[in-house]
């Protein structure tokens, strides 16, 4: 196996690869995963561990990798529930009523890119196939959040606004908030136009050098997600050691992960999968 992390853990069954946050593995409150494209039953651009409904795959494909994947991280598929992400920066409540919204019955979630639970036994789901997934969990209350945040939630500050989430809802104390930062596009490979970089200027006036890159001549600018993410959450009131910040590129490792970017769109899916004890 040539995927490896020092920030994550990866994990290896038969042919089935997923990672883990080790921070996260250390609580023993959660199982969860991030999912690689490998051991799953799609086939062609989906091959083979595609997670994404309505992308075009056999739905009898999906709902086996769903089955493998659940089974090897210890997760009940009809626990599952799914989002309806918008790259927004809506956050819903969910526990035991919505399990299996998404798999084994219609989503009625709209226009949602964050999860949040106290419940156990709801294990959230969030996809991806570049995008950055948000981990989140608050070990002394006892909740867990996923986030999607694309480059439109990363300016939205989707974080911070789960984090608020945490503290408004349940109480938290930022500072006792775990997050993991997780595989998705890095600034190798994340190019964008002049529009995106001004928008994150406008955002993010105090980092810019930090997030984005400035090619020397006529190449475009490369701006770094994690990096930003990493600093909303700062912000936010976690610990810097307390943030967990892949060092994965899902564009860079075609074998292993799917990507938008590379496919130009002919791809499959990703998945996040959190869940309390």
């Amino acid at each position: 196996m040539d995927l490896t992390s020092t920030a994550l853990t990866v994990h290896e069954e038969g042919n089935l690869y997923y990672l883990t946050f080790p921070s996260f593995d250390r609580t023993g409150l959660v199982r969860h995963c991030f999912s690689t494209r490998r051991g799953g039953i799609s086939q062609g651009y989906f091959a083979s561990m595609n997670l994404g409904f309505g992308r075009g795959d056999h739905e009898t494909c999906v709902l086996e990798n769903y089955r493998r994947i659940c089974y090897v991280v210890g997760i009940y598929a009809g626990d599952l529930v799914f989002s309806d992400q918008v790259h927004g920066d809506r956050i819903l409540y969910v526990d035991q009523q919505d399990r299996g919204k998404g798999i084994v019955q219609p989503v009625e979630m709209e226009e949602v890119d964050g999860l949040i639970t106290d419940r156990s036994q709801v294990a959230l789901v969030t996809l991806y196939a570049d995008c950055v997934p948000l981990y989140f969990l608050d070990p002394t209350k006892k909740v867990i959040g996923l986030a999607h945040s694309g480059w439109r939630g990363t300016v939205q500050e989707i974080g911070r606004k789960m984090v608020e989430r945490f503290v408004g809802d349940f109480h938290s104390d930022p500072q006792d908030i775990l997050a993991g930062i997780g595989p998705s596009i890095g600034p190798c490979c994340f190019e964008v136009g002049p529009e995106v970089v001004e928008t994150f200027a406008q955002t993010f006036p105090a980092w810019i050098d930090d997030v984005v890159r400035m090619p020397a001549g006529k190449g475009k600018a490369h701006i770094d997600l994690w990096e930003t993410n990493r600093k909303i959450l700062e912000r936010a009131g976690l610990l810097p050691d307390h943030i967990t910040v892949t060092d994965i590129c899902t564009t860079h490792r075609p074998e292993y992960f799917h990507s938008h970017r590379r496919s130009g769109g002919n791809r499959g899916s990703q998945a996040a999968i959190l869940e309390l004890r």
